[in-house]
């Protein structure tokens, strides 16, 4: 089987918006196949540093062809930014890039498990190293809780239907293929919107469970702000609401002062300074770009500043 070559989205737009200095310290959170990471590292000096994460064996891999003496390729979650700059003796960044992306390779390479079109082991792990299989959260997870997954993390209109149908069928035997999967959804789901397969929402739901995606996200935009330069950047690429609802919410809450009592005698230039501020507007891929690339179609950049403290 012939997989895609990963096109990095929003590239440019991506690397443009952390305005990289030569001698600065940045962050790639998703190495992927290194689109981000080598357009920073072309402007960044000899004494520039990049340091990248990726759960993904074959990412962590394909780094080992970066040649820069500034680069380093971490193999874990990007939730261990902080404990990874401290193991490194660094205090702050100057920019941080989060592309929460699910690469190419990973969707079109069967034995990951993450697509429906194709028959394979029911797998979906990003890290296939570690942790717990979409096949073996299958076979346990409460009714109540497949239900509740898919309907937050898929936004499925049927997920009550579909998990009942999932346990029904793992009473007689266990649910182990994508094409297992890909059937049972079918036949619970009574419509769909056109063009979209009825397993769509399914299997990005139970994806994002089994790589804890959502909380991944939401353990490290606070770590990002405490360990930002004034005047470092942190960008993110998101691919579906609830990512972007996490990122947006984040970046307007650190981009105003503290709440305080309505009634407390405070003076507006005694409040707290907020820790970030908003740069431009969200950026979306160009009709060119959609057209070059269709899997860039939803994709959504976020770009806010750390302030003066």
């Amino acid at each position: 089987m012939t997989t895609s070559p990963h096109i990095t989205v929003l590239l440019n737009e991506g690397v443009e918006a952390l305005a990289v200095k030569p001698d600065g310290i940045y962050v790639d959170g998703t190495f992927g196949r290194g689109g981000h990471s080598r357009a920073i590292l072309a402007g960044l000096g000899a004494q520039g540093r990049l340091i990248a994460f990726d759960r993904d064996p074959t990412a962590v891999q394909a780094a080992g062809a970066v040649d820069h003496p500034g680069f380093e390729i971490i193999h874990a979650p990007f939730s261990s930014f902080r404990e990874a700059l401290d193991a490194r003796s660094i205090g702050v960044v100057d920019g941080v890039l989060l592309d929460l992306g699910v690469s190419s390779p990973q969707l079109d390479e069967a034995e990951r498990g993450m697509s429906f079109r194709f028959d394979a082991p029911l797998d979906m792990r990003m890290d296939t190293t570690r942790g717990t299989t979409a096949a073996e959260w299958l076979a346990e997870a409460p009714l109540a809780e497949i239900t509740q997954v898919l309907r937050e993390y898929g936004e499925e209109r049927f997920a009550y239907e579909i998990a009942k149908a999932l346990v029904a069928a793992r009473a007689t035997s266990p649910v182990e293929t994508t094409g297992q999967l890909a059937a049972l959804v079918e036949k619970a789901v009574r419509t769909r919107e056109h063009g979209q397969h009825p397993a769509t929402r399914t299997f990005q739901a139970i994806r994002i469970r089994v790589n804890q995606e959502l909380e991944e996200l939401s353990l490290i935009l606070p770590q990002v702000v405490e360990r930002l330069a004034p005047g470092g950047r942190l960008a993110v690429i998101s691919f579906h609401s609830l990512e972007d609802r996490i990122v947006k919410r984040f970046m307007r809450d650190e981009s105003r002062p503290p709440q305080l009592p309505a009634r407390l005698p405070v003076r507006a230039a005694d409040l707290p300074k907020p820790r970030l501020g908003l740069v431009g507007k969200a950026v979306r891929p160009s009709d060119a770009e959609v057209a070059a690339n269709p899997r860039s179609r939803s994709a959504v950049l976020r770009i806010a500043q750390r302030m003066e403290c």
